[in-house]
Formats: C-alpha cells, sequence, structure tokens
C-alpha cells in the first residue's frame, strides 16, 4: 500500500505530506485549492509524463515522492529488485519522481537513480487511478472491448496472445503471396538475369585471386629475354663462368683465393679475417644457388604467354560486368545464389505460400471463434456484475447489457477473414464488437450508455464498472478522481457506502466534492489555499474531529459557520459511523477478486 506521500512545489501546492490510510483515505477542498495536484502527483509517481507546466511558479523543479509498504514478496518488490532498489530499514520502498522546468524527468527508486519505466512498471503492481477521463475513454468501443477483456483475464487473454501470432503470420503470408504474384514477371526478369550473370561466371570458373597471380605470370613471360640476361649475368659475376674460365673466376672464385692467401699468411692478425671470408662465401653460394634455379624456372615459350594472355581476357569479361576484381565477382555470385533463392516465382512456390494462406486462414478464424465464445461467456458475467452494484447505488431498476458481435469488413477492407461464411474484419484484437448498453428501467430499450444515461448515471455506470474491475485487478491501491461528477443526494450516500466495502479490500483513495462520500471514510485530508504577500500556495492536512464536522458542513451546503450546518454533518458522521460498526458486527465477507 501507498502509506504516505510527499508533494512539494507542484502546482498550487508549496510543500505538503499525505498520511494515507490503509483503508479509505478522502481528499476534499475548495474548487481550485489544488486536490487535482495530488492526483497527478499519483500519476507521476506513477511514471506518467511530466510537464514542466506543472512545476510551481518560482520553482527549479516538482518533486513527488512516495513511500510504499508491505511489498515482501510481491511482484512490485520483484520489480524494485530487479531495478537495484534497495528497501528502508522498515522495509518500506521509496519512489520519488522530480520534473524541472527545462521539462527534464528524473526517476528514483530505493535510493537508487531509474528510468521512470521502472516506476511505471511499480505502479501497474501498486496503483491503479480511475478518473473522469478514464469515464470518458469508456465510451469508446476499443476501451468497452478492452475493459472486458480486462474484466475476463487469461481466459481471454491466453486465446488473443495466440490469434495474434497466428493473425500476424497469417498477414506475412497474405502480403508476400500478393507482393510476389504483383511483382512476379519483374522478379522472373531479374531472375533470368542473375541466373545468366552465374551461368556466365561458371562457365569462366575464376580462384580467388587468379587475376593477381596472371599479372605476375605474363609480365614475366613478357620480359623473359631480359630476365634471363640480367639473371645469367648475375650467375655468372658471382660463380664465374661455367667453362671453368680462368679468367672469369667470379666472386666465389675471388673469395676463394682470399681465403688461401689469409690462411697461409704468418700474423693472426690477418689469419682473423679469415672465417668472416668463409661466412661470406656461404651466403654467395645460397645466392648462385637461387639464381640457377630461377633461370630454370623461367619460361619462354610464346605459346604459354598466349594461354596466359587469353585466361586473362576471360577474367576481364567478367570483372567488368560484376566487380573489380575477382574476388569482387566471387562475392557477387555468392549474394546472387542468395537473392535467387527468395525470388522463387514458380508456380510451385506460389502454390504452395496460396495454400499456406489458407491454413493460416482457416487456424485464425478457428481461433476467432474461441475468442469470440470467451468473450461473450465473460460479457455475461461482467454484465450481471455491474448490475448487481448498480442496485447498491440508487439505480436499482437499471441493468448493463453487453453485445458481443461480428465487426463485417468494409469494401476497403485490407484483412478480410471468413468465419462462418462470413467476411469479417480481422483487426488485431479480435473480429469483436463490444458495447456496453444501459437498460435504464424496466421495459426500457437498451441504449449504448452515453445516450441512456444521464451524466449523474453515467458516473454511477462507471463508478459500478471501476468497482467490478478492481475485484479483477491485483493492484491494492486504488484511486478515484471525482467520479461522483452530477451525483448528489441518496446516490452519493450510496456511492460513499460501495467506496467504503470496497475499502475492506483495497486502499481507496478518493478525491470528492461530495460531503456524503467523505463521510465514510477512514480518513479525511483537506487541501488548504491561502494567499500571503501576493503568493498563492496550497497545503494538505489530516483532519480531526471536529474539523471533519466543519468540512463537512461546508461542503454540505457551504454552512461550515452555522450550528444548523454543523448539526447536519454530525448527524451524516453518526449515521456513517453506525453503518459501518454494523458492517464490523455482521462479518461481512470482503468480496472476491476474479482472477
Amino acid at each position: 500500500m501507498l502509506a504516505e506521500m510527499r508533494i512539494q512545489d507542484l502546482g498550487v501546492i508549496d510543500e505538503a505530506t499525505l498520511e494515507l490510510h490503509a483503508g479509505f483515505t478522502v481528499v476534499t477542498g475548495e474548487t481550485g485549492a489544488g486536490k487535482t495536484m495530488v492526483v497527478t502527483g499519483l500519476h507521476l509517481l506513477s511514471g506518467g509524463r511530466g510537464e514542466a507546466s506543472r512545476v510551481r511558479s518560482g520553482s527549479s523543479k516538482a518533486v513527488v515522492e512516495g513511500r510504499f509498504e508491505g511489498l515482501s514478496g510481491t511482484n512490485a518488490a520483484a520489480v524494485a529488485t530487479e531495478a537495484g532498489a534497495e528497501p528502508d530499514d522498515d522495509g518500506s520502498l521509496i519512489a520519488l519522481r522530480s520534473v524541472s522546468t527545462d521539462g527534464r524527468s528524473r526517476a528514483h527508486l530505493g535510493g537508487r537513480s531509474v528510468p521512470v519505466g521502472v516506476l511505471s512498471d511499480l505502479a501497474e503492481q501498486l496503483i491503479a487511478v480511475h478518473g473522469q477521463n478514464d469515464q470518458l475513454r469508456l465510451l469508446r468501443p476499443a476501451e468497452q472491448r478492452g475493459v472486458l477483456d480486462r474484466f475476463a483475464g487469461d481466459t481471454v487473454a491466453d486465446v488473443l496472445t495466440r490469434y495474434r501470432e497466428v493473425r500476424d503470420e497469417w498477414i506475412a503470408v497474405t502480403t508476400e503471396l500478393t507482393d510476389r504474384t504483383r511483382r512476379a514477371k519483374e522478379m522472373a526478369r531479374e531472375a533470368d538475369i542473375l541466373r545468366m550473370g552465374l551461368d556466365e561466371i561458371s562457365a569462366v570458373d575464376p580462384r580467388p585471386g587468379e587475376d593477381v597471380d596472371l599479372v605476375d605470370r605474363a609480365r614475366r613471360l613478357a620480359d623473359a629475354d631480359q630476365l634471363r640476361e640480367a639473371a645469367s649475368g648475375a650467375s655468372y659475376a658471382v660463380t664465374g663462368s661455367p667453362d671453368g674460365d680462368a679468367d672469369a673466376p667470379g666472386a666465389l672464385g675471388l673469395l676463394g683465393e682470399a681465403q688461401r692467401r689469409l690462411g697461409a699468411a704468418d700474423d693472426p692478425r690477418l689469419r682473423e679475417l679469415e672465417p668472416r671470408l668463409a661466412e661470406a662465401a656461404v651466403l654467395l653460394t645460397d645466392v648462385g644457388a637461387e639464381l640457377s634455379a630461377y633461370l630454370d624456372s623461367l619460361d619462354a615459350d610464346p605459346a604459354v604467354l598466349e594461354q596466359v594472355l587469353a585466361r586473362q581476357a576471360e577474367l576481364k569479361a567478367i570483372t567488368r560486368k560484376y566487380a573489380a576484381d575477382v574476388d569482387g565477382v566471387l562475392v557477387w555470385a555468392r549474394a546472387a545464389v542468395d537473392k535467387l533463392a527468395g525470388l522463387d516465382t514458380s508456380e510451385e512456390a506460389l502454390a504452395e505460400l496460396a495454400a499456406r494462406k489458407i491454413a493460416l486462414a482457416e487456424q485464425l478464424a478457428g481461433i476467432a471463434v474461441t475468442l469470440t465464445a470467451a468473450r461473450a461467456e465473460a460479457a455475461d458475467e461482467l454484465a450481471k456484475a455491474v448490475t448487481d452494484e448498480l442496485s447498491g447505488l440508487a439505480m436499482g431498476q437499471s441493468s448493463l447489457q453487453i453485445t458481443v458481435r461480428p465487426r463485417p469488413a468494409e469494401a476497403d477492407d485490407v484483412v478480410v477473414l471468413a468465419v462462418a461464411g462470413q467476411s469479417l474484419h480481422a483487426g488485431p484484437d479480435g473480429v469483436d464488437e463490444v458495447e456496453l448498453l444501459l437498460v435504464a428501467h424496466d421495459g426500457a430499450h437498451p441504449l449504448p450508455i452515453h445516450k441512456g444515461a444521464s451524466g449523474g448515471e453515467l458516473s454511477r455506470v462507471m463508478l459500478a464498472i471501476e468497482v467490478v474491475l478492481a475485484h479483477s485487478d491485483p493492484v491494492p491501491t486504488l484511486v478515484f478522481d471525482e467520479v461522483d461528477a452530477g451525483v448528489g443526494g441518496r446516490a452519493a450516500v450510496e456511492i460513499g457506502r460501495r467506496l467504503a466495502r470496497l475499502a475492506r479490500s483495497h486502499q481507496v483513495i478518493v478525491v470528492t466534492h461530495l460531503a456524503q462520500v467523505a463521510a465514510f471514510a477512514d480518513r479525511h485530508l483537506i487541501v488548504d489555499k491561502s494567499a500571503q504577500g501576493g503568493v498563492t500556495r496550497s497545503d494538505v492536512r489530516t483532519l480531526d474531529d471536529g474539523d471533519r464536522v466543519i468540512e463537512l458542513a461546508r461542503m454540505l451546503a457551504g454552512m461550515d459557520s452555522t450550528e444548523t450546518g454543523r448539526a447536519h454533518a454530525e448527524e451524516l458522521l453518526a449515521v456513517v459511523e453506525g453503518e459501518k460498526h454494523d458492517w464490523e458486527l455482521s462479518g461481512r465477507p470482503r468480496p472476491k477478486r476474479r482472477r
């Protein structure tokens, strides 16, 4: 539960701390005092959008801080642990949200800076806020379907998940088939070009790096005579004349003569030079051998050169078309093979896709029927539960009906699915249209709720729906922001009574302008507005019994300063306290939550 919330520099609220009851807490105050900022603070704490315009004039940032208790072993605790948040010594968890005047937003959880999304994930497990905007959203068909699905829980959610998976695959196959059919000629022409290129490359059969090797080989063949002359001259200079001419001993012969002369010398210093000449002789011997091998490898056959030049011409024919070199041509060929696999425009491929589309459509239609049946069953349960709630909200003659019917496909519909002989629109949420209808009294025709209910009745219908949904919602804290608008008299008492009963299974926080609702609260908070030195500020305080009587008298008829007004307020409180005492004595069980 949310045990405490601190608000600083948010709207007209300078600084305020709200100590919230585990049961029913009500927030009241004069119009314009800043009650809305309490709900805004809860939205911020829940990861909602932070707007710079909400920062109090003259302040650099607005801060909202909440302290949650009793989270041990819950999904919320798992969210906090995953984010690295640390609970306080007493086990409570502190969440903080700040919004600066430049629009930047910061979030902290358990003393650790976290993304705002973490607060949103945490709030999904802890807080549900119901306000007047939620009432307006519930008038939309898509939202009404969402209400039914939320009430149904896993019964619908599991089927809907499977429906969406198959629908995505069906749409993908349908799109691919349509694309391939439309582009069949173009793709066939592209496939022919790719096959011709692959055939041409295959005929040449190039090897990686072959063009580079051929350039080197052609150069050697073309310059064979010059290379042979250079290599032969170098060989003669190193090893001497091959016929043993004494006049051309070569470098090795001269080194040998130098070695003999130094070896025969009497001077030790000269003899020390002889080993170095021996090393030079070994090196020259190796060079001479390599020169001889090079001369043996030189091929001056014109036929060989012609073959090399012809091969180069073959390679240039494909490098001019497909890439700058042979390696690039081979890369192009591999890519062409992969692309051809995706350009299969054969009749067999199209037939296979068409068969797959039909099979998926049949599978999707079957799941859609199951989804519709699950929704229809849940619709009866939800309608009965809301009707029962309406009887406790001074609308005993009214009842709610929920219709689940197929949505026909329109002429330009791109996701048409055949279900039980009907062409239906297969949207992401199924083929169903859900509508909430109100029967205002016995014998009346069912009408859409926005047509069949007055302003006050609409508020009660929405409250009844939200109360029923609360029992299917695992969150412990429920916030209602002026959901009693347009209601008064006996109906207001019934709303207060119903919220008080709801507070026996949930923490309930209500912003209201009705004394009949506020009287049922376990704790009464008031937002006070004051002006000093031309500056308007508001704070929040908890009312004691005496102040509560004064506030209720003001809310009843603006007679907080008269004995009559206070007497009415005291009487209201006495009646409410008597009822709540009777509830405790009766031991009435808490409402069960639908899972």
